[in-house]
C-alpha cells in the first residue's frame, strides 16, 4: 500500500481533529476536512490552522467543507472526531463518501465503534484511543496541550498488515500502537472519563481542586467499582490507563491502608493535572450536550442487560441530564444529594 494512493477525510475540525488533520496534511498526505460552520470551513481553507504546544508551532491550509455532501470524490480512510453526540448523523452522512473497502477510524470517546459497524459495516471499523490532550483557544488556533499516543485495533477481531500500515502513516500525529483489544483501552478510557469528565460537569471545579475533596474521591472510587463490575460481567479485560493505573488493582482490598492508598493516588493525579476542566464542563457552558450517555450511560445500560446494580453511575447520569436540561445547577453543593451521605 502506497501512503500517496490513499485519501483521507477527518471529519470534525475541534482539537483533536483539526491537529490530526494539520499534522496529516502538513505531512503530505492527500486529506481534506469537514467542519461544521461554512465561515470556519473558509477559514481553513484560505488561512490555515495555526497549531503549537507540544508538537512544535506551524500553520496548514487544508481543503475544507461545511458538509460532508460537499465532499465530491471518495475516500479510503475517514477519521470521524465528531463528538460522540454528533456521530451517528456523521455515519449516516458518510456512505456515499467511504470506498467500499475503506475504513472509518472513531476518535470518540466512549465504546461507539458497534453503532459505527451498524452503519459502516462490521469489517470497516477501526477503533482508537486518543491518549493526547488538546483544546481550541479559538477557530483555527489548536494547542497540544500534552504528548501522548493512538491506540488502534479492530473491534472483535486481531489487528493486521493493513492495520500496521495505517499506524505508520498516523504516526506523524503521536507515536501509535496496535492492539487485539481495543474494546480494553477503550473501556479504560471510559472508566477515567466517567469518573473525571462527568465529576467535574457536575460540581464546576478544575480536577486538582475536585479531588482534593474526600467525598468526591469516594465517589470517584465507587464509580470505578462499579464500572469493573460491569466490565466483568462483559467479559471486557480492562487495559491499564495511560500504562500506569489497572483500574482492578486500584480497588482491590478494603481496610484501611488499601483505602488510604487510593486515596493518595487520587490526590496525586488531581495535583498533577490539577488544571484539567472537564469536556463535558466545557460542553454545558457553550451549551451543548455532554456525552455522558456514551460514558457511566455506557455502564448504566450493560449494567441493565447484566442484571446488576450500578447506582451510583446512574444517579451520575440522571444529575447530568438535569444540568443539560436546566432542571439543576452546576455547583459542589449537588454532591449533598441524600444519595451522596454514605460518601461523607
Amino acid at each position: 500500500m502506497k501512503r500517496s494512493d490513499l485519501k483521507f477525510l477527518v471529519v470534525g475540525a475541534g482539537a483533536v481533529g483539526g491537529i490530526t488533520a494539520a499534522l496529516l496534511k502538513k505531512n503530505g498526505l492527500d486529506l481534506e476536512i469537514v467542519c461544521k460552520y461554512d465561515d470556519y470551513a473558509t477559514l481553513i481553507s484560505d488561512t490555515g490552522i495555526d497549531v503549537s504546544g507540544v508538537c512544535g508551532e506551524f500553520n496548514v491550509k487544508i481543503p475544507a467543507f461545511a458538509s460532508i455532501s460537499q465532499v465530491k470524490d471518495k475516500k479510503d480512510i475517514i477519521l470521524l472526531a465528531t463528538k460522540a453526540t454528533d456521530m451517528m448523523e456523521a455515519a449516516h452522512a458518510l456512505g456515499p463518501v467511504l470506498k467500499w473497502d475503506g475504513f472509518l477510524i472513531s476518535l470518540q470517546n466512549g465504546i461507539c465503534e458497534e453503532e459505527l459497524a451498524s452503519v459502516a459495516g462490521k469489517n470497516r471499523v477501526i477503533g482508537c484511543v486518543t491518549g493526547w490532550g488538546a483544546t481550541m483557544e479559538s477557530k483555527g488556533k489548536l494547542v497540544m496541550t500534552s504528548a501522548g499516543d493512538f491506540i488502534l485495533g479492530y473491534p472483535g477481531r486481531a489487528g493486521d498488515v493493513f492495520l500496521q500500515d495505517i499506524a505508520e502513516i498516523l504516526s506523524c500525529v503521536v507515536p501509535v500502537k496496535t492492539t487485539d483489544n481495543i474494546l480494553g483501552h477503550k473501556y479504560s478510557k471510559l472508566i477515567i472519563n466517567s469518573c473525571i469528565t462527568s465529576l467535574g460537569a457536575i460540581c464546576g471545579l478544575y480536577l486538582g481542586k475536585m479531588l482534593m475533596i474526600g467525598k468526591v474521591r469516594r465517589i470517584f472510587i465507587e464509580i470505578v467499582r462499579e464500572a469493573v463490575a460491569v466490565a466483568d460481567q462483559m467479559n471486557i479485560k480492562i487495559e491499564v490507563f495511560g500504562g500506569k493505573l489497572d483500574f482492578k488493582k486500584f480497588i482491590k482490598g478494603k481496610g484501611i491502608l488499601s483505602e488510604f492508598r487510593r486515596h493518595i493516588l487520587l490526590m496525586v493525579i488531581g495535583y498533577k493535572y490539577k488544571k484539567l476542566k472537564s469536556s463535558s464542563l466545557q460542553s454545558l457552558e457553550r451549551g451543548k450536550p455532554t456525552e455522558i450517555d456514551f460514558l457511566n450511560g455506557f455502564i448504566v445500560r450493560n449494567a441493565m442487560l447484566c442484571g446488576i446494580s450500578v447506582p451510583v453511575n446512574t444517579v451520575i447520569v440522571n444529575m447530568v441530564h438535569q444540568i443539560e436540561q436546566k432542571k439543576r445547577e452546576i455547583t459542589l453543593s449537588n454532591f449533598d444529594d441524600p444519595f451522596f451521605d454514605r460518601f461523607i
